[in-house]
């Protein structure tokens, strides 16, 4: 059996260009990765989960792919100003070690590299662009390292995007 990989993904800046019309041009693209791996599931690491019901979010979703949205990480407040480094990827980790094995294999898709210190696990994608097929295929790269269960982290690893 495969085990599932979680995607973390964001919303403004990958599912459609930051600052532009709130679209989701790019969810379509996104939605084909996800066809492509069925052990694939998706949590929701956007500003959007403060706002918007589960249901809400997960609408935005194609009808194959709503069931594969399995929530939304929690959203932590930073106390300093310094805590704001990294902290996605904190309450990625604090969802999985809720709702996951201890050891659950995770990527995240966003815009926003401070975000995630553990850059082996970045798609960064380009805000003014959102998702792209270079970083579909950056997705698959990931994707298919965990199902061959090559995957190792890589504490000098580069962001997998042209825009590092």
């Amino acid at each position: 059996m495969i085990r599932p990989v979680y995607i973390f993904l964001d919303f403004d800046g990958v599912t459609h260009p930051w600052g532009e019309v709130e679209d989701f041009r790019s969810l379509p693209l996104i939605e084909d990765v996800v066809r492509r791996y069925e052990e694939t599931r998706i949590v929701i690491a956007s500003d959007w989960r403060t706002l918007f019901s589960m249901q809400r979010l997960s609408s935005r979703f194609a009808g194959d792919i709503r069931p594969r949205v399995v929530g939304a990480s929690p959203h932590l407040v930073p106390k300093r100003g310094v805590d704001l480094h990294g902290l996605r990827e904190r309450e990625a980790r604090q969802w999985l070690g809720q709702r996951a094995e201890k050891d659950a294999q995770w990527l995240a898709i966003d815009d926003a590299p401070g975000n995630w210190p553990t850059r082996s696990r970045l798609v960064l994608t380009d805000f003014k662009r959102g998702f792209t097929e270079e970083d579909a295929a950056a997705t698959c790269h990931l994707l298919d390292a965990f199902r061959a269960g090559g995957w190792q982290d890589d504490a000098n690893a580069t962001v997998h995007s042209l825009w590092a």
